[in-house]
């Protein structure tokens, strides 16, 4: 909506992405105080969160100028997308947390409090994706469709034009997220909060993807975009985490009532 409006040399965008990094840090620090986690497992926790972070920024630039020569067959390092970004970041923080958390946590503490950890990881990774969403409003990117009646005044190819305001959509349906998990994870203690973002996420991007009208790129599936795809993909793993989980508890039961069957 606003483009090219910089302060001191940086442009909306990336103070939307600044304040987002900050809230999410703050409010991180506050739910693993009201859930009383270790201070040293929770320094080392931030200290991989922020390092996987920084290479997530990476990940999103690579994979947005990876649909741009999909698109275009011009390769430029442009632009930046979430979802390339969280699955980065998110292969960056596995293979540090579990590689260098085995030298620095000898008992193994910070694998068993590892889901509680990413249990109050989640919600901060919303409100720092929420507040993005609102510097890509300001920065005019990531736009909807032309709509006369719900359309906000936008500047596409030089153009100004009435488009849906998709980010400030998500936006508002981030920060609403962000507020049902605080409140299961706080209230109801439940255990289930990376599952629920998986699937809830999922289903929204896939839906307010048919919304946007920038360049989506395509992975070879001319009826979805990339996004969809890894939406689809987010769907199915918060699914399968719900369920494989209860499978292989049922099993060792199983196996442990035939143990003791067996048993004289």
């Amino acid at each position: 909506m606003l483009p090219n409006v910089e302060f001191w040399g940086i442009d909306l965008y990336m103070v939307m992405i600044c304040v987002g990094v900050f809230a999410a840090i703050i409010i991180f620090r506050i739910l693993c105080d009201r859930k009383k986690l270790p201070g040293k497992q929770f320094n080392f926790f931030l200290i991989v969160v922020v390092c996987s972070v920084m290479l997530g920024f990476f990940s999103a630039t690579l994979f947005q100028s990876f649909y741009n020569f999909l698109d275009s067959g011009v390769w430029e390092w442009k632009g930046m997308t979430f979802l390339g970004g969280l699955l980065g970041g998110l292969c960056f923080f596995f293979l540090l947390y579990f590689s260098i958390g085995h030298f620095v946590f000898r008992d193994r503490s910070h694998i068993a409090r590892f889901m509680d950890f990413v249990c109050c990881c989640v919600p901060c990774v919303v409100i720092a994706h929420a507040f993005g969403r609102i510097g890509c409003l300001l920065d005019g990117c990531c736009y909807g469709i032309r709509s006369e009646a719900l359309g906000l005044p936008m500047l596409v190819h030089g153009v100004w034009e009435k488009r849906l305001p998709t980010q400030l959509f998500e936006s508002l349906f981030l920060f609403a997220l962000f507020g049902v998990l605080v409140w299961l994870l706080l209230k109801k203690d439940c255990k289930i909060i990376p599952q629920i973002y998986l699937i809830a996420y999922g289903v929204w991007r896939f839906a307010i993807e048919f919304a946007r009208d920038d360049p989506r790129g395509t992975l070879g599936i001319p009826f979805l975009t990339p996004s969809q795809i890894i939406s689809i993909l987010f769907v199915l793993a918060g699914i399968a985490l719900l369920i494989l989980p209860r499978l292989i508890k049922r099993k060792r039961e199983r196996r442990g009532e035939g143990s003791n069957e067996q048993a004289p």
